[in-house]
C-alpha cells in the first residue's frame, strides 16, 4: 500500500514536470508525448498501468494551466489557448503580460472546482443523454460550424477558412503522416502568429510585476464569466472535435466580457474540458482529447476506484500547477525585459520547426507549411480563428455521417 502511494506521487511530480515543459513548449503537444509513451509501452512493465494513467492526467492538467505562458508572452498559441492572444496580448504590450497570466491561472484554479461539481452530474446523467445526443451528433456538429461561419463578420472569408481548414484536417488525417496533429496544429495556431508577430515587429513595454492580492477582476465580470463557463464548459467536454476553444467562444456570445473576465474564462474552460474528458470516457467511453484516448488504451476499463485516483490526481496537480506558474511568469517577465522580443521569437520559431522535423515525415512537413500559410492568411484577413478548428470538426463530421 504504501509503494502505491508512493508510486502514484511520484507519477503526479514526474507529469507536472512534463506538462510545464509542454507547456512552455509551442509544438510539443502532450497528446505527442502520450502517442510516445504509448507506442513505447513496453518498456514500462514493470511500472502500473494506473501510474502511467496518472501521469499523463497530471501532465495534461499541468499543460492547461501553463500553456498560456508562450500565448500571451510570445503570441505562440496551440488550438486551446488562442483565444488568449488578444486581449492577453493587449495587455503584455502595456507592460501587463504577468497580471494576464496570473487571471488565467484563477481561472484554471476555478476549473479544477468546476471539475469537481460536475463529475458527479456526468457520470449520472451523461450515459442517457448522450445515447440521444449520438444519434444527431453529426447534425448537432453542422449547426455548430454554421453557427461559426455565419456570426462573423466577413462571411465568405470565415466560410472559406473554414472548407479549407476542414479539407485540410481530412487529408490530414486520411493519408500516412506521422503524428498528424503535430504540423497541422504547429502551422494553424503556432508558427503563424510568431511569424505575424515578427512582421508587426512587436515591442512590449517593459512587464510589472505585481503583488497577487492586487490582481482582481471584478465581481460582475467574474460571475458572468462563471455564468457562460458554467453553461458551455461541459457540452463542449464530450462533443467530438468541440474543445475549450469552442467553449469559451460561445460563452463570450452570450455576456459581454472586458479583457480579465476573458481571460478568466478561457483559462477556465481549457482546465474544465481537459479534466471532464476523463470523466466522459468513464460514464460514456468515448475520448475526447489525444490524453483521454491515451488513458484509455492504458486502462481498457475505468474502475470507480481509478476514477478516484484520477480525480484526485487532478486536484493535486491543479493546486501544485497553480503555484508553479506564479514562479514560471515572474521569470518569463523578468527574460521578457531584458532579451529581444524578436530573438525570443525567433528561437521559438526554430524549435517548433525542429520539433517537426523529428517527429513527422515529409508529408507532415508538407502539411507544416500549408497550415502556417493558412493560418497567416487568417489572421492577416482578420477572420476568427475559431474558423480553423475545422481541422477537426469536419474530420468528426464525415466520420459520424459514414460510419
Amino acid at each position: 500500500m504504501a509503494i502505491e502511494i508512493i508510486s502514484f506521487f511520484i507519477a503526479i511530480i514526474i507529469g507536472c514536470i512534463a506538462g510545464t515543459i509542454t507547456g512552455l513548449s509551442p509544438g510539443i503537444h502532450i497528446n505527442l508525448v502520450s502517442v510516445i509513451l504509448i507506442s513505447q509501452i513496453d518498456k514500462f512493465h514493470n511500472i502500473p498501468l494506473i501510474s502511467l494513467a496518472i501521469f499523463i492526467v497530471s501532465m495534461s492538467i499541468t499543460h492547461t494551466f501553463i500553456d498560456f505562458i508562450p500565448s500571451i508572452f510570445l503570441g505562440a498559441p496551440e488550438e486551446d489557448t488562442f483565444l488568449s492572444i488578444l486581449p492577453g496580448h493587449q495587455m503584455l504590450l502595456e507592460g501587463k503580460g504577468y497580471q494576464a497570466f496570473i487571471i488565467t491561472l484563477y481561472g484554471s484554479l476555478f476549473g479544477i472546482i468546476a471539475i469537481l461539481l460536475f463529475t458527479p452530474l456526468f457520470i449520472i446523467f451523461l450515459p442517457t443523454l448522450y445515447s440521444y445526443l449520438k444519434l444527431i451528433m453529426p447534425f448537432l456538429l453542422i449547426f455548430i460550424s454554421l453557427y461559426i461561419v455565419l456570426r462573423a463578420d466577413k462571411i465568405l472569408i470565415s466560410l472559406i477558412i473554414f472548407l479549407l481548414a476542414g479539407l485540410l484536417g481530412l487529408l490530414t488525417f486520411n493519408n500516412p503522416i506521422k503524428e498528424p496533429l503535430l504540423p497541422l496544429l504547429s502551422g494553424l495556431f503556432g508558427i503563424s502568429s510568431l511569424v505575424i508577430s515578427l512582421k508587426f515587429k512587436t515591442n512590449p513595454k517593459k512587464q510589472k510585476i505585481i503583488p497577487l492580492k492586487k490582481i482582481r477582476i471584478p465581481k460582475l465580470e467574474l460571475l458572468k464569466s462563471i455564468l457562460a463557463i458554467s453553461i458551455f464548459s461541459p457540452l463542449c467536454s464530450f462533443l467530438p472535435g468541440i474543445g475549450s476553444s469552442h467553449a469559451a467562444t460561445f460563452g463570450s456570445e452570450i455576456v459581454n466580457l472586458d479583457k480579465k473576465g476573458f481571460l478568466f474564462m478561457v483559462g477556465a474552460t481549457n482546465t474544465i474540458v481537459m479534466g471532464l474528458s476523463y470523466v466522459t470516457v468513464y460514464s460514456i467511453l468515448k475520448s475526447r482529447t489525444g490524453t483521454a484516448a491515451a488513458v484509455q488504451e492504458l486502462i481498457k476499463n475505468i474502475s470507480q476506484n481509478d476514477l478516484i485516483l484520477i480525480i484526485l490526481a487532478i486536484i493535486i496537480a491543479g493546486i501544485a500547477s497553480f503555484f508553479i506558474g506564479i514562479s514560471l511568469a515572474k521569470i518569463v517577465s523578468k527574460i521578457m525585459n531584458r532579451v529581444s522580443y524578436k530573438y525570443l521569437t525567433i528561437l521559438i520559431i526554430s524549435i517548433v520547426l525542429i520539433i517537426n522535423i523529428i517527429f513527422t515525415n515529409w508529408l507532415g512537413l508538407i502539411v507544416l507549411i500549408t497550415s502556417i500559410f493558412l493560418g497567416i492568411f487568417t489572421i492577416l484577413s482578420n477572420s476568427r480563428r475559431i474558423n480553423l478548428m475545422a481541422c477537426l470538426i469536419l474530420p468528426a463530421i464525415f466520420y459520424y455521417l459514414t460510419n
